[in-house]
């Protein structure tokens, strides 16, 4: 299954983020690692590429360009 997504896009990932408010993240870098930030809490994570991929569920909706 291949999963487009992008800088700014919306997505939700599978496990729910530990502040218990949301399993939506919106994507704020990408390269070899893909930093991510929690739309619940504010929080930022950074994760390998391969790791991001397993751990996608789904894209919600495309970000502002």
């Amino acid at each position: 299954m291949d999963k487009e997504y992008d800088l700014n896009y919306i997505i939700e990932m599978k496990k729910e983020h530990p502040c218990h408010l949301s399993k939506q993240w919106k994507i704020i870098r990408m390269g070899a690692d893909i930093r991510i930030k929690c739309l619940g809490c504010g929080a930022s994570v950074l994760m390998p590429r391969v790791k991001f991929e397993k751990k996608l569920k789904k894209v919600i909706s495309k970000g502002e360009e």
